[in-house]
């Protein structure tokens, strides 16, 4: 089988998700060699908790650069599925939080909201969050665009798509069981300050979200519920896990308290990723014809269609 060669929507959005990286990676490296820039006191680098979370950090990002360029590369579409989707799934659930409050944030209190006073300058964050903005935009439209190729049948089916599922009774009790966990954490959160709010309107929404997708309810493509469950799930995972590490290393940058909130949220949502996972491998054999060529895609119409590989491999 021939292989379609990105379109120019997916290599620009990836430009820009690279282009978003380099500033952080290049910070991170500086801090890693001994050059503390942009940091009021020089020995706040030092501290062994900021070395591993600096460490932590860049290999997060560097696995975010590979993945802008596997999505515009003929090797991406060979890559086994788990490799592609696992730290995506965690990515854009945590990329997906400060898309939304960064921008809120910065209109509502101005540039003063990065002034906090500690030991990073106020610069750093502005650089930091405008890149996680830029970047998380970029990467989530590549990998759209990516998966739009990879597996169709995600964007061609409804909701009520019938196909064998053995495990649907437990993906059920699953899904249920997550929405009594992820509800009230989310609920929680909404009494919260911006970025726990929109936290536990993630979480509740991609709870009910998951529930629908595996009890087939609704008319409406299946992608709709999909995207709610992976972003609610990965920034409960991604979140907890996150707030996890920070609490245990008790890193200078850790907010005290919510430890137990943050444990059955990455508890939560890891369960919610592991049924969508059942969910999405027992429907990657459904959906036999490919959708219409998206505007930002290819430039031969109906001659570069392809049959579709739906194999979550």
């Amino acid at each position: 089988m021939t292989e379609r060669r990105p379109g120019i929507g997916r290599v620009t959005a990836a430009i820009v998700a690279i282009a978003a990286m380099l500033p952080y990676l290049t910070l991170k490296t500086l801090w890693l060699t001994g050059h503390p820039v942009g940091v009021a006191d020089p020995a706040f680098m030092n501290d062994p908790a900021m070395i591993g979370l600096n460490t932590m950090t860049f290999g997060m990002e560097a696995v975010g650069l590979v993945l802008a360029l596997a999505f515009t590369t003929r090797w991406g579409r060979r890559l086994p599925a788990w490799l592609v989707l696992l730290p995506l799934w965690v990515g854009t659930g945590l990329l997906a939080v400060v898309i939304v409050t960064a921008p809120i944030m910065v209109l509502t209190g101005g540039l003063a909201v990065f002034e906090t006073g500690g030991a990073i300058e106020p610069w750093i964050y502005m650089m930091v969050y405008g890149g996680f903005v830029a970047q998380g935009a970029g990467l989530m439209t590549a990998f759209v665009l990516y998966s739009r190729d990879r597996w169709p049948g995600v964007f061609t089916t409804r909701i009520d798509h019938a196909f064998a599922s053995p495990t649907r009774s437990f993906q059920t009790v699953v899904a249920w069981g997550a929405l009594l966990v992820a509800g009230p954490i989310g609920a929680v959160k909404l009494a919260g300050g911006l970025q726990d709010r929109v936290e536990g309107l993630l979480a509740i929404a991609g709870a009910v979200a998951l529930v629908v997708a595996v009890r087939r309810r609704g008319r409406g493509p299946f992608w709709a519920p999909l995207v709610a469950a992976w972003l609610g799930s990965g920034s409960l995972f991604g979140g907890g896990l996150y707030a996890m590490i920070i609490s245990s290393v008790r890193a200078p940058l850790g907010a005290p308290g919510a430890e137990l909130t943050e444990l059955f949220g990455m508890l939560a949502g890891l369960v919610m990723g592991m049924c969508g996972a059942f969910l999405l491998a027992e429907r990657s054999g459904v959906g036999d014809v490919q959708p219409a060529e998206h505007p930002l895609e290819g430039e031969d119409g109906e001659r570069d269609r392809q049959p579709a590989d739906h194999g979550h491999r």
